[in-house]
């Protein structure tokens, strides 16, 4: 008996090393107004950027698993201004690209609201080199914009992570 619950322990042990490193928790941010699930412990960064000469409050969510980074950054809108909103989503759709060396294409897609419905948003995937190192790179994301806020649902990582961690953060991802 004592044989068998010690090569019980031994194979829970193995089977535990071999499991997935996603750890996914729901992260409510009532602040900026979404809800996401996120595969690990966020960590929190903010800084200024500067978006067609104007600065603006960008805050990033992001948690990090297996090599790859899923985060939620917000752009904090000075007001609730339709042409500033699509100048930003404009922005964050064309810098994406451009940082890979790629098209910024995109199609439309439906982000939920978490009291139901649906709003209009952008997914696009692009691949390409980046940084000083040129270091290759696909990024994932949706970008969608509500009131004075602007949203950027990304994965960024060396090599696309498997589909089914994919589908959970983006459809798991919900705005106020």
């Amino acid at each position: 008996m004592l044989r068998a619950f010690a090569g019980a322990a031994i194979l829970g042990c193995a089977l535990t090393a071999c499991s997935p490193d996603y750890d996914w928790r729901t992260i409510m941010n009532s602040a900026d107004g979404y809800t996401i699930d996120l595969p690990a412990k966020p960590l929190n960064d903010e800084r200024d950027v500067d978006i067609g000469g104007a600065r603006m409050k960008m805050k990033m969510q992001s948690a990090h698993a297996e090599g790859v980074v899923f985060a939620v950054g917000t752009v904090i809108l000075p007001s609730d201004d339709p042409q500033l909103r699509q100048a930003v989503l404009d922005y964050l759709r064309t810098g994406l690209a451009r940082n890979l060396g790629a098209a910024p294409e995109a199609r439309t897609t439906q982000v939920p609201l978490a009291a139901g419905g649906m709003v209009p948003g952008l997914e696009m995937s692009v691949s390409g080199d980046a940084g000083e190192k040129r270091e290759h790179r696909t990024i994932q994301v949706r970008l969608v914009a509500r009131g004075k806020h602007v949203y950027q649902a990304a994965i960024i990582a060396d090599k696309a992570p498997p589909q089914e961690q994919v589908d959970q953060f983006f459809q798991s991802f919900k705005l106020y």
